[in-house]
């Protein structure tokens, strides 16, 4: 941890291999850095609330979840976001590497890395930091209540951010892309980027997302289903979200 006195930049490194871990940890510190580790994403979360460090290197999962580091970094982003996060991950697919960058990570490094490599990397990335401008504009799309930062990949519902995993958030999005048109189980199954994908899948989904929505408002009725068909983002008497045209149905992207 950084103190008052060390003016070291602090690189926070979130890894749930101990071995991995340490040997990141010791090449930073071999560097001149200043490092905080934490093995899990619920360490990492209540850490970096607590101080953000100058740069973050994130695993995207952490134990049994999946996409943790994917959270965790949409959380990092929403606190800092300019601060450079790193994703150094097992996970070689396109596009865990496409969401990870689109979401605001500065790197997407596949393991095994050499530790000299990635501590060149770091320091190459704090000096971008340091010469950016300092104010990041990001462009937030307003539908009703509910906001949708694309950049940050995040949906807030009346000012409260929701904790969606990243299926999660494709789906939404598919939905608020056409409010009031039914988005189909096939657009919605190619929006999860996933290889296997059945409606079962997509219904229970669905279901996570509006118990999250309803956990910040009991009266949100805004996810209407369309029997045999999908998913529809309409308006409610509580939301006055535009709704529209009841009853028409238009083909996604992709559909």
């Amino acid at each position: 941890m950084k103190t008052e006195t060390d003016n070291r930049k602090l690189i926070a490194v979130v890894e749930d291999d101990a071995d991995q871990r340490r040997n990141y940890c010791r090449a930073l510190k071999d560097k001149g850095f200043s490092v905080v580790e934490y093995a899990d994403r619920a360490s990492a979360q209540k850490g970096l609330r607590r101080q953000l460090p100058d740069l973050a290197l994130l695993d995207i999962c952490l134990g049994n979840e999946m996409d943790a580091g994917f959270e965790l970094c949409r959380e990092i982003l929403a606190l800092s976001p300019g601060l450079p996060v790193i994703f150094l991950t097992e996970r070689v697919d396109e596009i865990d590497k496409i969401s990870g960058l689109r979401m605001g990570a500065w790197d997407y490094q596949t393991k095994p890395v050499s530790l000299s490599f990635l501590a060149e990397r770091v320091a190459s990335l704090l000096r971008l930091s340091a010469a950016r401008q300092p104010e990041v504009i990001t462009k937030t799309v307003q539908i009703g209540p509910l906001a949708l930062n694309v950049d940050a990949l995040q949906i807030s519902w009346r000012d409260q951010l929701l904790e969606l995993t990243m299926t999660e958030y494709r789906m939404l999005e598919a939905l608020l892309k056409h409010p009031g048109y039914a988005v189909s189980y096939d657009s919605l199954m190619q929006a999860t980027m996933q290889n296997y994908v059945t409606r079962n899948t997509i219904n229970t989904h669905m279901r996570n997302i509006r118990n999250k929505f309803r956990q910040l408002d009991k009266k949100f009725d805004c996810i209407k289903s369309e029997y045999g068909f999908g998913y529809r983002w309409m308006a409610s008497p509580q939301t006055g979200t535009p709704a529209g045209q009841p009853g028409i149905s238009r083909p996604m992207d992709g559909g």
